[in-house]
């Protein structure tokens, strides 16, 4: 059997379409050659946690590299980070890969890295990556799945890093905006999905504020999510009827309704 969509268990619910699908030990990448990062990661945070009753919790590796299983001339290098201004930002959140030390590795694979600027990947991304680690810790909710999108608007000026370091050759495209959708699954085995879009810049919002429709981000993306569900029993959560699902509730006690 080599069909990733039946071997990894991430990929459960479904995930867009891409180049190059790379299976990890802990999360999948759905690669583009295009734009020489990921289309997609797909992860369900630290799968296998309630699993483990005693652990202590691996140290943040930053053992940043090249992923060697993508070509050479489709893939970034280090050079193409270093002095650009941009971040080498996650994906795949490292903090929700730390049960192993391979695991927590295999986050810092350049394949899992977009260029971020230092103002957003620091504040606003860093927030959304807490608070969904403080969903995924909820009582009521048993796995959380999480998609993770880089995005380039068509009309807008795509800058790059890295075409002016010697010895590299491959410049890396930096983009507009990042997309997380986020499925959880709760404990009653409902399913409750929000989806964000919010630009690479300093952000000052609130993160409710950059909610948006599922289908309007499938169609930014060019590809659809979760599309192992089927269609009637994710419609309203994707934004079918028009209407946008709000934060899940800041009281960890609070039970989840779930779909209808």
């Amino acid at each position: 059997m080599d069909d990733p969509f039946q071997m990894q268990r991430e990929l459960r619910y479904g995930a867009p379409v891409c180049d190059q699908v790379m299976t990890g030990r802990h999360f999948t990448i759905g690669y583009s050659w295009y734009f020489r990062q990921a289309k997609w990661t797909l992860e369900i945070i630290n799968r296998d946690r309630r699993l483990i009753n005693e652990i202590e919790l691996e140290d943040r590796l930053d053992n940043f590299r090249a992923d060697t299983r993508v070509p050479k001339r489709f893939r970034a290098g280090l050079n193409a980070y270093r002095g650009s201004g941009f971040d080498r930002g996650h994906l795949v959140s490292s903090a929700n890969q730390d049960l192993e030390n391979i695991q927590n590795s295999e986050t810092f694979l350049l394949s899992n890295m977009s260029p971020q600027h230092p103002g957003f990947n620091r504040r606003k991304w860093r927030e959304l990556e807490q608070e969904i680690r403080r969903l995924d810790a909820r009582e009521d909710v048993l796995e959380t799945y999480v998609l993770t999108c880089p995005i380039f608007y068509f009309g807008e000026t795509v800058e790059t890093i890295g075409a002016d370091q010697e010895n590299f050759g491959i410049d890396v495209p930096v983009p507009h905006a990042f997309m997380k959708s986020v499925l959880a699954e709760t404990i009653s085995g409902r399913l409750k999905l929000w989806t964000f879009e919010m630009k690479n810049e300093r952000l000052e919002g609130d993160l409710g504020d950059y909610l948006v429709k599922t289908y309007d981000a499938e169609q930014i993306v060019g590809g659809r999510f979760w599309d192992r569900v089927a269609g009637g029993d994710m419609h309203e959560a994707k934004g079918g009827e028009g209407k946008i699902e709000a934060m899940w509730p800041a009281d960890p006690t609070a039970r989840f309704i779930g779909l209808r």
